[in-house]
């Protein structure tokens, strides 16, 4: 059965509101990935029954239609009652194996593009005129005082910035907040060396892609200054030097109440949506080592971390192997100290320049191809999360043959691997656990040689002079730094709004769903991600750059359904037969 046929069937009976013969065009084993376009919701369904009771409960509101194949390889276009979007099919004996649908906009508040962009000027003589700078100073004098935010974003990196772009391009009143003093801080305040460790097509932001010449893999001061001057760009309402205090929600009102410190002064505002957008984690995790108090070095979380300058001939040691501990013990080595890795439990890791090449989608290749970065976002999404171990297996074992002799040398240097519980690689833990794994830009050649000095084991406790570990090894140390990461989103949502928001709300990331006292049905989606939560009017949205980009259009349409008044019933109901 080719695409088109199957989506006229399926369009027919749809119609007919013939769910049971809708049903039986999927496969026995089948998943329907939907993000935001039948359920208001991004929800994963495992089974002809899981679909059977959402079409019932759904279909007469969104009444799809218009489906019509983008040639053969699966992809086509769809209409619901409010909106477009676009979807992929992929067939298995004429059954669908895999079915996704995604709201792509809602008709009536297209975004101004193209022809419809805005003339910019009024041509003419005028006395009086507003110039755009005249409004933009306005907006800046207005935005939180006499004009309240619909939408207040908490946190300005890239996902606060990319999600306010997509905000702005629809008319969805948006302010986005952050404590540091200039867009792009939270990259320039790193250490020194840091480099992003993803490659410059699968890092653009919304609408302004990087240019071509930009360096495949973008240092830390250079991502700082292009994430201000796209903020200046792209017109956005950005409240720098302004840390969020204390938020709270107003059932009655449908509003929050939150208090940001604005050029000193406390301000409150009001919005109807509150979206924490500070990355995909909480805190930094310190570990509580007996005897940290007794230490006369220095010692702190990797996030404090500024650069090896200083280090020269000092020992340190680097607890944790993640990415933050190799490039930090790296930088360390660089400026001339004498550097131990304590490696806790096992690590994955995978060459940099191999993991570029197995993400064909995101490489010049797919460039030249036409493949655009939209098209490759739509490719990745539309495999449900279930699907890829199993689809990332093979990748997997032929990077454990390629770079064999590179995994050799680091198994010799007494350096735990792992490639994820069920060999299914970075991709599989990043979902799962978001950390676990290090993409080598070069650590892992100095921990082989013994350049970088490696230490397999848990610490006992710390001493005035360095650190003892559970085997008896002493370590002299004159700086500890604990790459030890971070706990989960919601610890901000403690601490600005209460703990029993937090509790209510659940953990955030890893696949999964429901919250921690009430686990609820699994939905095989990423745990209160780019979607609703517990709490009425509380959003996270998060995740690297790829994902903070593609997903930032869900919660932007969704954000704008709720200004426009739209009906929004979220389905979060679904049934499944094992758990990632």
């Amino acid at each position: 059965m080719k695409v088109q046929d199957w989506l006229s069937e399926f369009a027919s009976l749809l119609k007919r509101s013939d769910i049971e013969g809708a049903t039986a065009l999927f496969a026995e084993s089948c998943y329907w990935r939907d993000c935001v376009a039948f359920t208001w919701n991004i929800v994963t369904f495992e089974s002809r029954s899981a679909i059977a009771e959402m079409l019932k409960e759904r279909l007469s509101d969104v009444r799809p239609d218009s489906f019509k194949a983008d040639g053969e390889d699966g992809w086509f276009t769809f209409e619901t009652s409010v909106g477009r979007g676009t979807g992929h099919l992929r067939l298995k004996d004429g059954k669908a194996g895999t079915l996704f649908t995604a709201l792509t906009e809602l008709k009536g508040f297209e975004e101004k593009a193209g022809i419809t962009r805005p003339h910019g000027t009024q041509h003419g003589a005028f006395k009086d005129r507003v110039t755009w700078s005249d409004r933009r100073k306005a907006d800046a004098a207005e935005v939180g005082f006499e004009r309240q935010p619909f939408v207040l974003i908490v946190g300005g990196g890239q996902g606060g910035i990319g999600l306010g772009a997509r905000l702005k391009r629809i008319g969805v009143p948006a302010l986005i907040v952050d404590a540091n003093e200039r867009p792009g801080d939270a990259w320039r305040k790193r250490y020194k060396s840091l480099c992003l460790h993803d490659p410059v097509w699968y890092d653009h932001l919304p609408y302004l892609p990087f240019p071509d010449h930009w360096p495949i893999y973008t240092p830390k001061d250079k991502m700082g200054d292009w994430l201000e001057s796209y903020t200046k760009i792209m017109e956005l309402d950005y409240w720098s030097s302004s840390p969020c205090k204390s938020a709270s929600y107003d059932e009655a009102k449908g509003e929050w109440t939150v208090v940001v410190e604005h050029d000193g002064k406390p301000v409150t505002l009001r919005p109807k949506h509150l979206v924490i957008a500070t990355g995909m984690s909480g805190f930094p995790e310190v570990p509580r080592f007996p005897g940290a108090e007794k230490f006369k070095g220095k010692q702190h979380h990797s996030s404090q971390h500024r650069g090896g300058e200083g280090y020269a001939s000092k020992k340190c040691v680097v607890v944790g192997s993640n990415n933050s501990a190799h490039d930090i013990a790296a930088d360390l080595w660089e400026h001339g100290a004498d550097v131990t890795l304590l490696q806790r439990s096992p690590t994955l890791v995978v060459r940099a320049e191999t993991l570029g090449r197995n993400r064909p989608l995101y490489s010049e290749e797919a460039v030249a191809k036409g493949i655009t970065t939209d098209k490759a976002d739509f490719t990745v999404a539309s495999l449900p999360y279930a699907l890829q171990p199993t689809a990332a297996q093979p990748m997997v074992a032929q990077i454990k043959k390629d770079d064999a002799g590179f995994y050799e040398g680091l198994r010799k240097a007494g350096f735990k691997l792992t490639f994820g519980e069920d060999e299914s690689g970075i991709g599989g833990m990043y979902i799962r656990r978001g950390s676990g794994y290090y993409i080598d830009v070069g650590a892992s050649e100095l921990i082989a040689d013994g350049r970088i000095k490696l230490k397999s084991t848990e610490v006992d406790h710390l001493t005035e002079t360095g650190v003892v570990l559970k085997d008896g090894t002493v370590l002299d140390a004159d700086l500890i730094v604990y790459a030890t990461g971070y706990g989960s989103m919601n610890q901000w949502a403690a601490a600005l709004i209460s703990q029993e928001v937090a509790d209510k709300v659940g953990k955030c990331w890893g696949v999964g769903s429901g919250t921690a006292k009430d686990p609820g049905p699994w939905e095989g989606e990423l745990r209160n991600m780019w979607k609703p939560t517990a709490q009425e009017g509380l959003w996270f949205h998060g995740g690297n750059l790829a994902q903070s980009r593609h997903y930032s259009r869900y919660v932007a349409l969704q954000l704008k359904a709720r200004l426009e008044g739209l009906a929004t019933p979220v389905y979060a109901r679904a049934e499944v037969h094992h758990k990632a």
